[in-house]
């Protein structure tokens, strides 16, 4: 939809065949405001002023003095300038909110095109499947952050759990002469597996922190660069197919500019295209790498940790998070148990 731009009083100025100014209207101008003027105010100089909003420059046609008679004695004539539009800030947005309104039109159209399998849509096979197996892949380990949360909750509980074991243990070890030794034994036992719980948990928790940090911030920026690769690609072929059905039509004055419009709107497009194909395809090879190097690390410290867990080798446990430089908060060092001296 054309839109007409509005123009300024300068764009009124008449111009004669050789490029001056035609003083015709100047002259009626002057003596009517002459005319107009009390007795005994002369009309001293009169200076018309051309500029446009944008510009810093003035075009400016001056009129000499007139004398009683009428007659200007004098008369100077400066360059004008023309101003072809004023450039309205309301106009301007105005024209951004016909583009943007144009263009979601136009991808609109495309989307719908190809859901009902009239348009055709430009496909990268290779970089496609390495989409989808990111996507794949984001959702299985999503799931395997969700179930490694679940499991460092569950042994948080029964870490709990077993210290309040320990200490009901140890407390009628000491009121109950009887059974001293057997209580005794039950305490330490709780108290040992509640620490190595939690030397577990400490590993568990970095090995969640970890993947959540590779899934929704590492695969999760990828991915918004994906969808800003897909759009892309839609309005290329949203582009793509308006200058197809231009060069379809027929060739004439009317259509040529349309069509070289249409040329350069495509062109745009497809140089934008290419930029978030290349973006795409160099963010995934460097996911691919950190990914790895990641996981590797991650899954040799899980399973390390749970291996030494429940084989109740509480060094190598330990060793297992320095390895891994995890510190744990100790509030306090207790003497080692019997089962640990064991």
């Amino acid at each position: 939809m054309a839109q007409e731009s509005p123009k300024n009083s300068a764009a009124e100025i008449s111009v004669t065949s050789n490029g001056e100014v035609d003083d015709s209207h100047e002259h009626g101008f002057n003596r009517d405001l002459k005319h107009s003027l009390p007795a005994g105010l002369g009309l001293s100089e009169t200076q018309i002023t051309s500029h446009g909003f944008d510009s810093t420059k003035e075009g400016v046609t001056e009129a000499g003095a007139f004398q009683a008679g009428g007659q200007r004695t004098q008369a100077k004539s400066g360059p004008v300038i023309l101003a072809d539009e004023i450039k309205n800030p309301a106009m301007e947005k105005l024209e951004l909110v016909r583009k943007w309104s144009l263009n979601t039109y136009k991808c609109t159209r495309q989307i719908i095109s190809e859901k009902l399998g009239r348009g055709s849509r430009t496909v990268d096979l290779e970089l496609e499947a390495q989409i989808d197996i990111l996507r794949d892949n984001k959702k299985k380990y999503e799931n395997i952050l969700r179930l490694a949360q679940t499991l460092s909750t569950q042994l948080f509980q029964m870490v709990h759990t077993q210290r309040q074991l320990g200490d009901a243990f140890a407390d009628l070890s000491l009121k109950s002469l009887e059974l001293h030794e057997e209580f005794g034994y039950n305490a330490d036992t709780q108290k040992l597996l509640a620490k190595n719980g939690e030397t577990l948990l400490g590993a568990i928790n970095f090995f969640i922190a970890s993947v959540n940090t590779l899934v929704n911030k590492t695969i999760e920026d990828t991915l918004m660069t994906v969808k800003q690769y897909e759009s892309a690609r839609i309005e290329y072929d949203a582009y793509r197919t308006d200058l197809e059905e231009l060069n379809l039509g027929p060739r004439d004055a009317n259509t040529l500019p349309k069509i070289e419009q249409s040329q350069l709107l495509f062109q745009a497009h497809k140089e934008k295209y290419d930029k978030m194909r290349n973006d795409v395809s160099i963010k995934l090879k460097f996911l691919e790498e950190n990914k790895v190097k990641v996981l590797h690390n991650q899954l040799v410290l899980f399973h390390n940790a749970i291996a030494a867990y429940f084989a109740g080798n509480q060094k190598q446990l330990e060793q297992t998070l320095k390895q891994f430089h995890i510190k744990l908060k100790t509030p306090g060092m207790e003497a080692p148990s019997w089962l640990e001296e064991q």
